[in-house]
């Protein structure tokens, strides 16, 4: 099996793997720059989702490409991570949270791989967006760890690269939101289209619009994430050691009569 970890800001280099080689994939919807390594026994595939230098904002992000190209690689089980805002009280900066929904208030981005023609047509079930097979690994290699994984959150995906208006958070939190970011969709929904086995972890980084003291900046997002970077690859390593494929799982299911992959 060969494992993907998708770094989101603050998470561009995987420290944490050695026999360390670049590579370049060519996908359909374009070319992705990858990092191919080993962590013990395990292949693991590191993909920088905004870049090398964070040089691509959320919504130019080539997402269909990020996921055709891990798909290309035999990728099966994905972990991304992800810096978010939080506007639920219990998820304050420095935590992380395991992610079981999410609501997409996303505009102009390309959503699936099957938009007609020779492709197909489909209409996939997201009523567990995330793999909960893989929810589970990560659940226990946190309590084996010490480390706090809150095991439920909703992440709410806006267009960016704006942050988010106050009355805009207070909407979303009406509405069930735990968590704000950029990125989440539409790599949730293609991971699924392409039969991936896909999880994210969101690490909580400032407080939202309406609900944070000051003026949101980017720095300050940087700054937190850094701080809690190593316990973020202490759960990736642990994560990694126990992961196993399942070709059962129904995530590698999802689309599979369609044969796109």
């Amino acid at each position: 099996m060969r494992i993907g970890i998708i770094g989101g800001t603050g998470v561009y280099d995987p420290e944490i793997l050695s026999d360390i080689s670049e590579e370049e994939v060519v996908t359909p919807y374009g070319t992705i720059k990858v990092t191919l390594g080993k962590f013990g026994e395990k292949e693991v595939v590191f993909l920088p989702r905004h870049g090398a230098g964070h040089k691509v904002p959320p919504h130019k992000i080539n997402y269909r490409a990020n996921i055709w190209g891990l798909k290309m690689l035999d990728v099966t089980e994905v972990i991304s991570t992800s810096a978010v805002g939080s506007l639920n009280k219990e998820m304050p900066p420095g935590e992380m949270v395991l992610l079981d929904q999410f609501l997409d208030f996303t505009k102009n981005r390309v959503y699936t791989f099957y938009d007609g023609g020779p492709a197909g047509v489909v209409h996939v079930d997201y009523s567990e967006p995330y793999c909960p097979r893989v929810r589970e690994v990560l659940l226990a290699a946190a309590k084996e760890e010490g480390i706090n994984l809150i095991p439920k959150g909703t992440y709410v995906c806006t267009e960016g690269p704006r942050y988010e208006t106050p009355a805009e958070i207070k909407a979303f939190s009406v509405l069930g939101g735990d968590l704000v970011g950029m990125t989440n969709v539409p790599e949730v929904v293609l991971a699924r289209e392409a039969g991936l086995c896909y999880v994210s972890v969101a690490l909580v980084t400032n407080w939202a619009a309406g609900i944070s003291p000051h003026p949101l900046t980017h720095k300050e997002v940087v700054e937190i994430m850094n701080a809690n970077i190593a316990k973020l690859r202490r759960l990736l390593m642990k994560s990694i050691t126990a992961l196993t494929e399942d070709p059962d799982c129904p995530c590698h299911h999802a689309t599979r009569e369609l044969n796109q992959f």
